[in-house]
């Protein structure tokens, strides 16, 4: 059974740090790339951050770039984000999701974990 599991959200003020964690079982997680979006009301689901199987490469939307990082562990099939000068903007629920390359479509899902940037 495929389950990803976020963890790490919560309430932080602007200019504050989260650390959010996904852990993955029920599929070989070293041979997927792994992605964060995150979905906010009323807005269109968007992808942070993204990293290749092992790592060597990452992503960032530009709305990230230069305030989050992406990285994993394969050994404890684990992706994380780490979030810093969080901004009210940032405000949303955020999930992990695995695709198997080359394709480009994301096929596991978790379920997220809400993030509240707010004073």
């Amino acid at each position: 059974q495929v389950q990803l599991v976020e963890s790490g959200g919560g309430l932080v003020q602007p200019g504050g740090s989260l650390r959010l964690s996904c852990e993955a079982s029920g599929f070989t997680f070293r041979h997927y790339a792994m992605g964060w979006y995150r979905q906010a009301p009323g807005k269109e689901r968007e992808l942070v951050a993204s990293i290749t199987t092992a790592g060597g490469t990452t992503n960032y939307a530009d709305s990230a770039k230069g305030r989050f990082t992406i990285s994993r562990d394969n050994d404890k099939n684990t992706v994380y984000l780490h979030m810093n000068s969080l901004k009210p903007e940032d405000t949303a629920v955020y999930l992990c999701a695995a695709r198997l390359p080359p394709s480009r479509v994301y096929r596991y899902w978790g379920q997220g974990t809400q993030v509240t940037v707010s004073s």
